[in-house]
């Protein structure tokens, strides 16, 4: 069993939807199982470091890799814990209300206004800022760096160093949760609850338009002629670019909303590889076997290489690889004795212009064909071999998802970009999903756009649905 379009909820049991709707959820069917050593990283040829869900372990750990990097560790997730009110306020709410300037006003007040200042301007800073200040180990920053991939962001992009603290106390509190038996349990327990309060599922259905009246939305219509009418509200998980050229064609939008969802710009690619094989891997560091997310890289410097190669439209060199192990924390994914593995690479171009180290004839008009995705799979696999020695005899079945197949999976994965728009602080925030919209609110009455195109952007927490829930709900 492979998941696809979902497969870690991190965020999705730290989120306000899941303290409201979890137990609902679990009467319906959904299981979560669990590790304490959620992730790790390892260097081709090198050792593994692993983080685990004990402060008291990660600290020791790191500590004995250099002296300080324990008390770094433990200022990081302080810095998290001590802006908590603050930076989950942030990302669990609209940003265009009272109720948000009210919370930053307590801010000011607790903090003073220099005080305040000066966290802004440390929340700005970088992962590479970040990391290079408070470890001296390579081990511990090839241990975090890889994490900012997962936020859209690059080590030295603005905002990312907040990032990375943040996904460090993550992991720390929540582990790294999956769905017994595949994250389609998540989806039938979601389908179970709304049904039980008079709703209904409507499943394989093109929505083609958006019925408006008076500039008001009041219904949706489906490619195959059926209309369902809204007196209430229309809400939309979709991109800009879908709802704004698509949805809203014939709608009277304002063309500045108009220009700017035109504008609105897409990030890196993302591929997939899912391996079937015979028995468990054996990692050059045995204590892999049980962790459920590994990232293999070289180290920040790789990370940094491989975005810019994949910026200049080549495949990289030395792409990160994020390998996950869904049979380390539930065995029902597989046949007895059997496992999977789930690898993502983040660091691609949407359009290939061609390959960093020039085997790969790349010369088909930026189009991800079949050969390319086939042959940068076996680059892959054999990258991976370097840290599961006996990884290619245990291939018994694989399946690859290029940016082109996953865009075809899913319209609002662009190009292949998983996380539904480019995460760069100018399009983040107050200003995602557009600097001329507020909120999920959109130019048509009764019309709000939720999804990873919007606040609080990408990483399956719910925050924006759950908002405009609240909104709608009362």
């Amino acid at each position: 069993m492979h998941d696809v379009l979902s497969g870690w909820h991190l965020l999705f049991v730290l989120s306000p939807a899941y303290a409201e709707l979890g137990a609902d959820l679990h009467q319906r069917g959904l299981t979560y199982l669990n590790t304490q050593t959620p992730t790790a990283s390892i260097s081709p040829g090198g050792t593994a470091t692993i983080l685990t869900t004990s402060r008291k372990t990660n600290t020791h750990t790191f500590e004995a890799l250099h002296k300080g990097d324990g008390q770094g560790y433990l200022k990081s997730i302080a810095a998290i814990e001590s802006s908590a009110d603050l930076t989950f306020g942030l990302l669990n709410s609209e940003l265009w209300r009272f109720a948000t300037a009210r919370l930053l006003l307590r801010e000011v007040r607790h903090r003073g206004l220099h005080g305040a200042t000066e966290f802004l301007g440390a929340a700005m800073g970088s992962c590479r800022s970040w990391l290079n200040s408070h470890f001296q180990s390579d081990a511990v920053k090839t241990l975090f760096a890889p994490w900012i991939l997962h936020t859209g962001l690059s080590p030295d992009a603005a905002v990312s160093g907040h990032m990375g603290k943040l996904i460090a106390f993550s992991l720390e509190v929540a582990g790294m949760p999956v769905v017994k038996g595949g994250s389609q349990g998540l989806v039938a327990a979601f389908t179970k609850l709304i049904e039980d309060h008079g709703g209904t599922m409507i499943n394989n259905t093109d929505v083609c338009r958006i019925l408006t009246r008076n500039a008001n939305a009041c219904g949706v219509e489906t490619s195959d002629g059926r209309q369902f009418n809204s007196n209430r509200a229309v809400i939309c998980n979709t991109t800009p670019t879908q709802l704004y050229a698509r949805l809203l064609r014939d709608a009277a939008v304002p063309k500045k909303q108009r220009t700017d969802a035109a504008n609105f710009r897409y990030g890196r690619a993302d591929m997939q590889i899912h391996l079937a094989l015979d028995a468990p891997p054996k990692w050059i560091d045995s204590a892999l076997d049980s962790v459920p997310m590994v990232h293999v890289t070289e180290g920040m410097d790789a990370i940094t290489q491989s975005i810019a190669e994949a910026d200049s439209g080549l495949l990289p060199t030395r792409p990160t690889l994020v390998v996950g192990q869904p049979t380390a924390v539930d065995p029902s994914r597989a046949p007895n004795g059997k496992w999977i593995l789930w690898i993502q690479l983040q660091e691609l171009p949407a359009t290939v212009r061609g390959d960093s180290l020039a085997e790969i004839d790349a010369s088909f008009d930026g189009v991800w064909t079949d050969n390319i995705r086939e042959q940068y799979a076996d680059r892959i696999i054999n990258r991976l071999a370097l840290v599961i020695p006996n990884l290619k005899e245990l291939i018994i079945g694989r399946k690859i998802l290029s940016p082109h197949d996953l865009e075809a999976l899913n319209i609002n994965l662009v190009g292949g970009d998983p996380y539904s728009g480019d995460c760069s602080l100018d399009q983040s925030y107050l200003w995602r999903p557009l600097r001329s919209t507020k909120n999920h609110a959109t130019p048509i009455k009764n019309l709000y756009q939720i999804g990873a195109s919007t606040h609080p952007g990408p990483g399956l927490g719910g925050g924006s649905g759950y908002t405009v829930g609240k909104l709608l709900g009362g």
